[in-house]
């Protein structure tokens, strides 16, 4: 089977600043692997690297089996490859439904969809819970509704990889489990999701695998329960066992 991502030795420089080592990876299509690690650790790096954000200064990345190193984040999504951000960016004087108007427009740009570009944004929105806010601007969101409306205009793009950078990040614990629904409901639909988190029930409840990057280089890569149980990690990260915590 071919992997839905891989990284062959992806390392990036930033003058004397190694922020990513030697990093190798393959993602399985349709799996959730979470990626975890100290601030710092360079998974933001390595996000940016996949997304065409930045070009790594060695090694090289593919999608499904395809070769995408240093392309533009616009070719990159339009292929199937979408980030969403941490601090979450919409354009805060279109409303909502505009908001995913304009990446469900850009998304057909590249690929053939089966509905316009309306009918796919009002579906997402539906899909994500916030057709009830369509005709409201976006920043008169609260945070919660700002993630989940970043997460949709992910969506629009029709991406077969989405990228999740700290989805949950800020959100009350009732809001949290709403998001880990919804991931959950974004894989069920076939999309593979490699996600930064630092919430680790989260990372628990959801990965079907776990990566573990410390000062740029990948510590440890597993199911869930190892990882957390690696002493490596324990030290690096958790400071205690996950099941003491």
């Amino acid at each position: 089977m071919t992997a839905a991502l891989a990284l062959e030795h992806v390392t990036k420089r930033f003058g004397g600043l190694l922020a990513v080592s030697d990093v190798s990876i393959e993602v399985a299509p349709g799996q959730i692997t979470g990626l975890i690690g100290p601030n710092g650790a360079g998974k933001t790096t390595l996000f940016r690297v996949i997304s065409g954000g930045l070009r790594p200064s060695a090694g090289r990345v593919f999608f499904e089996g395809r070769e995408i190193t240093g392309w533009s984040p616009h070719a990159v999504c339009r292929l199937g490859v979408c980030a969403t951000h941490q601090i979450v960016r919409p354009f805060p004087d279109l409303t909502v439904l505009e908001n995913v108007l304009v990446a469900a427009a850009f998304g057909s740009g590249g690929r053939l969809a089966p509905r316009s570009p309306r009918a796919e944004a009002e579906e997402v929105l539906e899909f994500t819970g916030l057709a009830s806010r369509g005709d409201a601007p976006a920043a008169a969101l609260t945070l919660a509704q700002r993630k989940r409306l970043e997460i949709a205009r992910a969506l629009a793009t029709r991406p077969s990889v989405l990228l999740l950078d700290e989805a949950l990040a800020g959100l009350t614990p009732t809001e949290s489990q709403q998001a880990v629904a919804l991931i959950r409901r974004i894989r069920d639909r076939g999309v593979t999701i490699v996600m930064i988190e630092h919430v680790m029930r989260a990372v628990m409840d959801l990965s079907d695998r776990v990566l573990v990057l410390n000062y740029g280089r990948l510590i440890a890569d597993g199911p869930p329960r190892a990882v957390t149980s690696d002493p490596q990690v324990i030290e690096a990260y958790l400071g205690r066992a996950l099941e003491e915590a």
